[in-house]
């Protein structure tokens, strides 16, 4: 009996994936629930299991987009386990017929069309910054077609020695879909970023007398992201045009406050979402970053915990960023950047001290958030940073951390 396995749908409003890898070869044996194929979609990367076992034979290359309900490989599930390692059948090798040397082609004889370059060429050389005269036509009497434009390759200048190979690789799926919405983001939103800095001393004293009794109590380490989660989810709620969006020519605001966390995964940046983190403790937040973190980490994320989110939470400062300007994750109307932490020296009553300084950024959608909602915004976040006990844990830091 032969299986046709067809492309399941990954979720709501995708029609298409494409074939990243595919984990087994064709005519090998596997076996049910095996992961036999990698499939990128516009927003995750999932393993496609094998419906029964049996012999497999692929029926898409990789690379190739399929659309949801195509078949991509067939299972013969009548066949039998093979014992060990069965001997490779002999492929009898077939010689190529010899072709005749062909002649000498006639000296060329070139016409006005040679070197012009056709109009869906001449718009793609233009964006290239690339002239007609550096590109070889193999159209009809040497005209310049648009294909010819598209493998086209700019001048890299005079060479002058050394290595200079060039390599080319198809972006996946997911990062041509990331491309797209950053692009849109760019194109679409009133896009302003503020900035100002925080004095993380606060939460170091913290971290440094609970952190080992967090842990041991709750097998999570008390990270900077649940400070900054719940610092956010406060000001959230004193500025409610800031998780806000717009839909046509209407604001929807939520009450509630899904924030998505920017994670860089093997396949790409990745933004999975804290569902409903204004009933979250310290503890929570910290339970739920690990656990979206290791799922983006090993590809197991699913479309459904990367879709929606109201605010987005960056940090770049893992990778050493000092300052950015985050751009927003449509259709949010701001994202906060994390920066790295440096000891700076600081005015503090009149004496210069050195304090671990950290400088944060909100982008903002300008057409929905005016810039005292802004500024006032990322106020409240510095003032929770930097007075945590008060406005983050009622003045009951035990309680809070749930010791």
């Amino acid at each position: 009996m032969i299986l046709e396995m067809k492309v399941p749908s990954p979720g709501e409003s995708i029609t298409e994936v494409e074939i990243a890898t595919w984990l087994v070869a064709d005519g090998d044996y596997v076996e049910k629930d095996q992961a036999i194929a990698e499939v990128d979609s516009d927003k995750a990367t999932l393993e496609l299991p094998a419906e029964a076992s049996g012999i497999i034979t692929l029926k898409a290359e990789e690379g190739d987009a399929v659309a949801v309900g195509e078949v991509v490989c067939l299972i013969d599930t009548s066949a039998a386990k093979p014992e060990g390692d069965a001997p490779a059948k002999e492929e009898k090798k077939v010689e190529a017929p010899k072709k005749e040397e062909s002649k000498a082609p006639a000296s060329e004889t070139k016409t006005y069309a040679t070197g012009t370059a056709s109009p869906a060429a001449k718009k793609i050389l233009a964006e290239k910054g690339m002239d007609a005269s550096s590109v070889s036509g193999s159209g009809k009497d040497g005209r310049i077609t648009k294909d010819d434009a598209v493998n086209a390759t700019p001048s890299m200048g005079t060479p002058t020695g050394g290595a200079r190979g060039t390599s080319r690789s198809k972006m996946s799926m997911l990062r041509r879909k990331v491309a797209e919405r950053l692009v849109e983001a760019k194109n679409t939103t009133a896009m302003l970023t503020t900035f100002n800095e925080v004095d993380m001393s606060p939460i170091f004293a913290l971290r440094n007398e609970y952190k080992d009794t967090f842990k041991n109590k709750h097998g999570v380490s008390l990270g900077f992201m649940s400070f900054f989660t719940l610092a956010v989810v406060r000001a959230l709620k004193m500025y409610p045009a800031v998780n806000s969006m717009i839909d046509g020519q209407e604001m929807v605001s939520y009450d509630f406050c899904d924030i998505s966390i920017a994670v860089s995964g093997p396949k790409g940046l990745m933004v999975p979402v804290m569902r409903n983190a204004e009933n979250l403790s310290f503890r929570g937040v910290e339970n739920e970053v690990k656990r979206l973190a290791i799922r983006a980490r090993d590809g197991q994320i699913t479309v459904d915990e990367m879709t929606g989110g109201t605010f987005t939470i960056s940090n770049g400062g893992v990778f050493g960023s000092m300052l950015s300007t985050p751009i927003i994750n449509p259709p949010q109307s701001g994202i906060l950047g994390m920066h790295n932490i440096v000891e700076r020296p600081v005015a503090v009553d009149g004496k210069v001290e050195i304090r671990p300084i950290m400088f944060v950024a909100l982008s903002y959608d300008h057409r929905i958030i005016d810039g005292k909602e802004s500024v006032g915004f990322l106020v409240a976040v510095k003032e929770a940073l930097e007075n945590p006990t008060e406005l983050l844990m009622n003045n009951d830091v035990k309680k809070a951390l749930e010791l």
